[in-house]
């Protein structure tokens, strides 16, 4: 069955998805040219997240998601398991949101295009005016109604493990009092190790688990860090068995 699913994967589906990528990202771009940012920033991208997951036959699990109340802003953290963490959130959050990624992910043909069109968040660090401007537009994001994800690891996992969360989300939560969402990642991991070179996807589910919203009880350093705390206890709290535990990633 193995060499069969990447048969699958060689002749049908990666081609289907190169051709999805290049239609939808090209629909966003057109569509927030013509001023329809708010449904062209967000349908587009979920479409293509579950298209792409429905193409290789991974099945997906949500839980928690009704924690969440309507209309609320949030900042959403999630482990960096893998590549397919961006197609679970982004097919399956279930809110219009805004990432935060690497400012290197708007070099990648069409799809970067797309994010900068869309006004994804890049995260530059090559100095203090870029990180700046980072932090500007994550607070007019959120300030206009719209939550964002935030990877807090900052790189993706080579064990499948979490390392250490950075404070960054957690200190603009605090600034703009809004609630951080703890979210965890099961089977990214599995699906797609990093590694370098390129690489057949493994079959494996993905889950989502939502966990209650963490509402600031102050402001200040010592509510940053706790949240930060507690939102890395309530990720830890719900990965798989052989991913518990923290492991140094190098690239921190």
């Amino acid at each position: 069955m193995k060499y069969l699913y990447r048969a699958y994967q060689l002749c049908i589906a990666l081609p289907l998805v190169v051709v999805v990528t290049i239609i939808i990202a090209t629909s966003i771009v057109i569509g927030c040219s013509l001023g329809f940012g708010h449904f062209w920033g967000y349908y587009p991208g979920r479409w293509w997240a579950r298209v792409i997951l429905w193409l290789l036959l991974i099945p997906v699990k949500i839980e928690g998601r009704q924690h969440l109340e309507k209309g609320q802003s949030y900042v959403f953290v999630a482990n960096h398991q893998g590549a397919f963490d961006i197609f679970l959130i982004y097919g399956y959050l279930g809110r219009s949101f805004r990432w935060m990624m690497k400012y290197q992910l708007r070099s990648i043909p069409f799809v970067g295009w797309a994010c900068e069109k869309s006004h994804q968040i890049f995260v530059d660090k090559r100095g203090p005016k870029k990180i700046q401007a980072t932090y500007d537009a994550a607070r007019q994001t959120l300030q206009g109604g719209t939550s964002v994800t935030v990877f807090p690891e900052g790189s993706r996992t080579f064990t499948g493990h979490m390392g250490v969360f950075k404070k960054g989300a957690f200190a603009l939560a605090d600034e703009l009092q809004l609630p951080v969402v703890p979210l965890t990642i099961n089977g990214s991991f599995d699906i797609l190790p990093r590694q370098k070179g390129v690489a057949f996807v493994n079959w494996h589910r993905l889950s989502l688990t939502f966990h209650q919203p963490i509402y600031p009880v102050g402001q200040g350093p010592e509510n940053v860090e706790a949240v930060k705390n507690q939102a890395y206890d309530s990720v830890m709290s719900a990965l798989a068995p052989e991913y518990q535990g923290f492991v140094e990633n190098p690239d921190q």
